[in-house]
C-alpha cells in the first residue's frame, strides 16, 4: 500500500469521508491528527461532527502547529491521517511563522516516517482571485505547500462531489 497518501479537493467535497476510508484500508491503528483551533462555537460544531462521523476507534491528536512534531511522535504506531493542511497554514501564517519553512521541515518528516500518514488538503485557488492581500498569500502559499506535499506523495486523489480520481499512484 501507498505509505503518503495526499487527498485534496473543494469544501465539503467529500476528501475527509475518503482519506478515513483509506487509512482503514491498512487495518492498523487509527490516529487522527487534527489542526482545526476549536475558537468558535461553529468550529466547535464542526469538530464535534468530524468526530462522531469517524466514531470511537480513532485516537485525536490535537496539534494546530507542530505538525513534524506530532508525527513523529505518532510513527510506528498506527496509521495517522492529518486533516487538514490548509488549516494548519492558516494557523502558522496567523501565528507569524515561516510558512516556508515549515513546509520543508514537514516534508522531511513525512520522507523519514515508517507508518502511513493520510493527509487532506484542500484547493482554493480554483475560484476567483482574492480581494486582500492576506487571502491572496494564503491561496498562493496553499498551492505551493500543495505541490511539495503531492511531488513526495506515493499517491494523490482529488475527490469532487464525493468522488475520488486519483491523480498520482
Amino acid at each position: 500500500m501507498h505509505k503518503r497518501v495526499l487527498v485534496t479537493g473543494g469544501a465539503k467535497s467529500g476528501k475527509s469521508r475518503y482519506a478515513e476510508m483509506t487509512a482503514r484500508a491498512f487495518d492498523l491503528p487509527l490516529i487522527y491528527i487534527a489542526t482545526a483551533q476549536p475558537l468558535d462555537d461553529e468550529m466547535q460544531d464542526r469538530i464535534r461532527a468530524h468526530q462522531e462521523q469517524r466514531g470511537p476507534d480513532w485516537q485525536t491528536e490535537q496539534e494546530p502547529l507542530d505538525l513534524g512534531g506530532v508525527l513523529r511522535r505518532t510513527d510506528g504506531q498506527g496509521v495517522r491521517l492529518v486533516d487538514c493542511l490548509t488549516l494548519w497554514l492558516s494557523n502558522l501564517m496567523m501565528d507569524g511563522r515561516d510558512w516556508n519553512q515549515e513546509t520543508d521541515a514537514l516534508c522531511r518528516v513525512l520522507l523519514d516516517q515508517q507508518s502511513p500518514v493520510v493527509l487532506v488538503t484542500n484547493e482554493v485557488g480554483g475560484g476567483i482571485v482574492p480581494v486582500s492581500a492576506l487571502s491572496r498569500r494564503y491561496r498562493d502559499a496553499s498551492g505551493v505547500m500543495n505541490q511539495r506535499i503531492a511531488a513526495l506523495a506515493d499517491k494523490v486523489v482529488l475527490v469532487s462531489c464525493g468522488l475520488p480520481l486519483t491523480l498520482k499512484e
